[in-house]
């Protein structure tokens, strides 16, 4: 009795394991004896995940012991790639097809996802052959407005027979792969806005309730949707937080936190969201932004969040950068330079007294600084606001920084060697990498500005001083 029990475990044991893994069967008459590849999509890139050799009759096996992560994916011959499947829960079906008509005869075998896949490639390769004569209509500039009204009318029928596709397809089979892609590509209708006792639209109304919505039919922890043939994730990303959050440090600190919550969901989607958002800030285009990136650095690496993939030197390099970062935000205080001039006597950041500060890095052999410093130049001759400058030159040369200082006619600024220090490292302490930089600290030598153009700096203390003082009324 105890062996039959044994014989009993053993075969539940060999089927488990043979159930597990992928078996992807292709017959591609026309290409016998070559060997394919196996590609897959993540995020922006492309990788090979298997080979597997033809035989005579165009027959050829992609198979392994471990289950492939769902999404869609793609067969290659010499870097060519022939055409896109997908990949769901059942990994073990067979398609056959013709080359080089591989959709048009295409057959799909043993997998409801695939057959929903190429019924969908079939669909819309008609739907777009029947648009295409009323799509040339409407283009066309001397076709008669009655032909392009005739044209818009058949283009909406067309459009109605989509959304009814889509509909049948999320409806009939909603945890299919399709259903996963069309969801996620699905347009928000956003109504017209409600109106006041008076008769005006309510302000703001719609872009609340696209933001307030706007996740929806979009699951961030799904990692189907990094694994399509357009980068959507990325672009569903980067739309919310470049044009739905306001571009605070705050704000957009917040507004991604919640977005890891979801995409904690799986590990593949909290690596994705966490680095391209750590990506994205790192040098961000809005002034300000690299607050946070020093965030994320705290929140997601530092504290060991990300240790399930991120490696040692990975941290070490985010670490440095962060660092880097952190001591030169917005609103802090400035770290004081003591530099060197072309004399070599000692100069101190601090020890200028002006209502505000310009402290310029370049490069005696940079052509951008050729060109940006008589600009500086020409703002520090006719501003209004008490400014003074702290020129540091990132060569060690004393010969080019004097020749520089004689040829750029900035003798009056305070010029210093960046090298030639008394303190730590400039670029430790300032995001000063590449040149020409400028910071602007205020009186008390707090940035309140960085990587700014020197025709930005007349309009900005303008600014600065119209807010400063709006919050001193408040107050």
């Amino acid at each position: 009795m105890a062996r039959v029990f044994l014989f009993l475990i053993f075969c539940c044991h060999s089927l488990t394991l043979f159930s597990q893994g992928y078996e992807l069967k292709f017959k591609v008459e026309g290409l016998a004896d070559t060997t394919f590849l196996l590609g897959n999509f993540f995020g922006e890139s492309t990788y090979v995940k298997d080979t597997a050799k033809a035989n005579s009759k165009g027959e050829f096996t992609f198979a392994g012991n471990e289950t492939l992560e769902e999404g869609m994916y793609f067969l290659v011959l010499n870097k060519m790639r022939l055409f896109d499947f997908v990949v769901g829960k059942d990994q073990k079906f067979t398609i056959s097809t013709t080359h080089p008509d591989y959709i048009p005869r295409m057959i799909v075998s043993g997998d409801i996802d695939n057959e929903l896949f190429l019924k969908d490639m079939l669909f819309n390769a008609d739907r777009n052959k029947e648009a295409r004569p009323f799509v040339q209509i409407v283009q066309d500039s001397l076709a008669s407005e009655e032909a392009k009204k005739e044209a818009r009318s058949e283009l909406d029928k067309i459009s109605a027979k989509v959304d009814e596709h889509i509909n049948e397809v999320l409806g009939s089979y909603p945890e299919s792969v399709l259903a996963t892609i069309m969801k996620a590509n699905q347009q928000l209708e956003i109504p017209d806005p409600p109106t006041t006792k008076n008769g005006k639209e309510v302000s703001e109304w719609q872009y609340r309730y696209y933001r307030e919505r706007y996740w929806n039919s979009f699951d961030l922890g799904n990692p189907i949707l990094l694994r399509l043939s357009r980068p959507i994730y990325k672009k569903k990303v980067e739309e919310y937080l470049d044009k739905l959050i306001v571009p605070d440090p705050d704000s957009v600190n917040t507004a991604i936190s919640k977005m890891v919550e979801t995409a904690k969901g799986d590990l593949n989607t909290y690596k994705y969201l966490v680095w391209t958002t750590t990506i994205k800030y790192q040098s961000p285009e809005i002034m300000g932004l690299d607050k946070v990136f020093v965030y994320l650095y705290d929140t997601y690496f530092a504290s060991g969040e990300m240790d399930y993939w991120a490696n040692d030197q990975l941290k070490k390099n985010l670490k440095e950068r962060a660092d880097q970062l952190r001591s030169s935000l917005i609103g802090m205080p400035a770290p004081n330079l003591i530099m060197q001039d072309q004399h070599l006597q000692k100069k101190e950041l601090y020890s200028l007294t002006n209502n505000y500060t310009v402290i310029y890095f370049y490069d005696p052999d940079c052509g951008h600084c050729k060109k940006e410093t008589p600009k500086l130049r020409e703002f520090h001759e006719a501003t209004k606001y008490d400014v003074g400058i702290f020129s540091v030159s990132a060569d060690t040369s004393i010969v080019k920084m004097s020749d520089y200082i004689a040829t750029m006619n900035i003798g009056e600024w305070t010029n210093v060697n960046g090298p030639r220090t008394y303190t730590v490292n400039y670029q430790k302490v300032y995001d000063a990498t590449t040149t020409p930089t400028i910071y602007v600290l205020n009186k008390d030598k707090e940035i309140i500005a960085k990587k700014i153009s020197a025709a930005r700096i007349e309009e900005f203390i303008g600014q600065y001083e119209r807010v400063t003082e709006a919050r001193k009324n408040q107050n």
